[in-house]
C-alpha cells in the first residue's frame, strides 16, 4: 500500500506538493515523514536516480527526474516494480502540467498543491496489487528493479552511507574488476598450457626414448 507521496524540487528541496493516506498512524506519520525529509536533504545531482530505503515495516522509494524528486512511503510488502512505475507516472503528468514553471525563483512551498488530486487518483489505481491492471503492470517489463540501489535507513542516516551514484558505481566497478582479473588469470593460464604443452610432451617422449635406448 502507498501511504505518502511528496514531490520536491531537486536543487533546493522546495516542497511542491504532497499527499498522505489518512489511515497512516499519526505517530508513524511523524516518524517516517521525518525520515523522508532527511532523505531529501541527502539527495543531489550526484545521487542515484532511483533507490529504495528500508525502515521497519515501511520502505521509502524515490525517483529523481527532470530536476524533481518524487518520494513515496510504502508498506515493505508493496512491490518495488509497482512503486517505481507509480512514481514514473507521477513524473510524466507533473512535468506535462508544471514543467515550464519549475525554474521560477518565485515559487512558494506547495505551489502545486492542486496536483494532490492527481496523486490521490493515481494512488487509488495502484493501491491494490491484485487488480488486473496492476497484475499486468507487475508482469510487464515496465521497470528493471533488480539494479535499484537498496539501503537501510539506519545505515543512511546514522552510519554515514551515501546515496551518491559514484559510490554505488565504484562498488560495482570493484566487483567487476575483481571478476575480470580472475577471468584474465584463467585465460593466461590456459594460453600457457596450450603454448608449452606440446614442448613438454616432446620433452617427455625424448626422455623416455633415452631411457629406453641407453638405460634399459
Amino acid at each position: 500500500m502507498i501511504l505518502s507521496t511528496t514531490i520536491a524540487r531537486l536543487r533546493d528541496k522546495l516542497p511542491l506538493t504532497a499527499s498522505t493516506d489518512d489511515s497512516l498512524n499519526p505517530n508513524d506519520f511523524s516518524k517516517y515523514t521525518g525520515e523522508q525529509k532527511d532523505i531529501l536533504r541527502k539527495l543531489n545531482d550526484s545521487s542515484e536516480p532511483r533507490a529504495s530505503i528500508e525502515s521497519g515495516p515501511y520502505t521509502h522509494h524515490y525517483l529523481i527526474a527532470n530536476g524533481v524528486i518524487y518520494i513515496t512511503i510504502c508498506e515493505k510488502s508493496y512491490p518495488r516494480k509497482l512503486a517505481f512505475t507509480y512514481l514514473d507516472e507521477l513524473d510524466r503528468e507533473f512535468i506535462n502540467s508544471y514543467g515550464h514553471r519549475l525554474d521560477s525563483e518565485d515559487l512558494r512551498p506547495f505551489a502545486f498543491i492542486t496536483f494532490e488530486n492527481y496523486i490521490q487518483k493515481t494512488r487509488r489505481v495502484y493501491e491494490d496489487t491484485r487488480t488486473s491492471v496492476n497484475l499486468d503492470k507487475l508482469n510487464a517489463e515496465l521497470q528493471d528493479v533488480t539494479r535499484v540501489m537498496t539501503k537501510n535507513i539506519e545505515d543512511l542516516l546514522y552510519r554515514g552511507d551515501s546515496l551518491d551514484r559514484m559510490t554505488n558505481l565504484s562498488s560495482s566497478l570493484r566487483a567487476e574488476s575483481s571478476k575480470y582479473r580472475k577471468a584474465a588469470k584463467k585465460i593466461n593460464f590456459d594460453a600457457m598450457i596450450r603454448q608449452y604443452a606440446p614442448v613438454a610432451g616432446a620433452s617427455l617422449i625424448f626422455v623416455f626414448l633415452v631411457w629406453w635406448i641407453f638405460l634399459r
